[in-house]
């Protein structure tokens, strides 16, 4: 993350990358004790005890085999290929060794408060009772790094086979990932590593949605919106996090290569999840022919619908990463959101197990894994909720696309 003067700007960063990877935040971030609580059975910041059930699986664990079936076109975090998740697989022989180790297990996030968070929880929690793996700890950062890094030394004091997280930060946190990679705790990181750690050696693989075919699933949906022409905006992470600038660089090289009667007549950054509508609103005062706008993530893009509304421009066609419950009641109905680029964090959650397990047996793990991007739009928004969350749409949603 960029060094920043102001300790205020820092702490706004680190809480807008977390948010960047994750979809909707649909509470305060005063909140996240009580989410986590109702995610997790656990109180946020404390270390949580979880009991593994002993369902039983018969054949091969794999990961849903109905996702897209599409090339990955996102990069790891030290320039690596991708791995389709969908190429994971646990023989069944492999998973009855798993069964009978009596492994352990635990999970340190960020934040656990919102949709993306809950789904890769419940991915986790599912895929780790299949193999009988024994959850002893879950704990919510709450966005703080220091705070982490104290959850990370409880964690360690249970001595579990497996550590899946993502790092608050990935550099203030790099020491006490590495204490837990030298007393020999597997590591599997959501969406980004801590720095300094290597592949095969220090953790055994960072798995993530495919960020850059999302930001070209975005730039399609837009471009279509607006009859391939016009002029419109970009509002990008300003923040040196490689996810979310994989997103808008897909997008605006998909804009420029493909849609030549499109024009990207400016572009602004936002710091924090908040600052979608200040950012937008400026934007439509200086471009009053904008007539769509590209938003880096989900809570930024509630923003600039806003600010639309403000300005008395329906019109305006917007496009966005994450599926989140306010951003798909808006394209059910048709609204300024056109529709977006979805990640799938309960796929995301199966396939960090799995590799886990690899590690367990050692197996070959691949150092970079990511689930296939998905295009949502009006006439799939209900689909594509089931797809993504692995349960029927909201009541609200379901009502409004009808």
């Amino acid at each position: 993350m960029r060094k920043c003067n102001s300790v205020m700007v820092a702490f706004m960063l680190v809480c807008s990358l977390a948010l960047a990877g994750c979809g909707t935040n649909n509470g305060s971030t005063s909140g996240a004790s009580n989410a986590a609580a109702e995610a997790n059975g656990a109180a946020s910041n404390t270390t949580a005890t979880d009991g593994a059930s002993s369902a039983e699986a018969s054949g091969p664990l794999t990961i849903n085999q109905a996702l897209p079936d599409k090339e990955i076109l996102s990069k790891g975090p030290d320039g690596e290929s991708a791995v389709s998740a969908k190429t994971l697989q646990l023989t069944e022989e492999e998973l009855k060794k798993i069964k009978s180790g009596n492994y352990t297990a635990a999970i340190s996030m960020h934040y656990a408060g919102n949709d993306w968070s809950k789904a890769q929880l419940n991915g986790l929690r599912d895929t780790f009772a299949k193999m009988n793996i024994k959850i002893v700890a879950t704990t919510d950062a709450n966005f703080k790094a220091e705070t982490q890094v104290a959850n990370i030394e409880t964690i360690l004091a249970k001595k579990p086979h497996i550590l899946v997280s993502i790092p608050v930060d990935a550099v203030s946190t790099a020491s006490v990932f590495k204490k837990a990679a030298d007393e020999g705790v597997k590591l599997v990181f959501m969406d980004n590593k801590a720095s300094g750690l290597q592949a095969g050696k220090d953790y055994i693989s960072v798995v993530s949605a495919d960020n850059y075919g999302n930001g070209v699933e975005a730039a399609h949906i837009l471009a279509k919106a607006i009859g391939e022409e016009g002029e419109v905006g970009v509002i990008y992470h300003d923040a040196d996090f490689f996810v979310t600038k994989q997103r808008t660089e897909a997008f605006e090289k998909t804009i420029k290569d493909e849609y030549p009667n499109i024009k990207i007549v400016d572009r602004g950054g936002i710091v924090g999840p908040n600052d979608g509508e200040k950012v937008a609103a400026a934007m439509l005062t200086k471009h009053p022919k904008m007539n769509g706008m590209f938003v880096v993530w989900d809570v930024p893009a509630e923003g600039a619908l806003a600010a639309a509304r403000s300005a008395g421009r329906n019109d305006l066609a917007i496009s966005t990463i994450d599926l989140g419950t306010n951003v798909a009641l808006d394209i059910a109905k048709g609204g300024m959101i056109k529709g977006l680029g979805a990640q799938l964090p309960y796929d995301q959650g199966v396939a960090e197990a799995i590799l886990a397990a690899y590690s367990l047996l050692g197996k070959e793990a691949p150092a970079y894994v990511a689930v296939p991007s998905l295009q949502v739009n009006k006439e799939n928004v209900l689909a594509s909720w089931k797809t993504v969350y692995h349960s029927d749409a909201p009541a609200a949603i379901q009502d409004m696309a009808k």
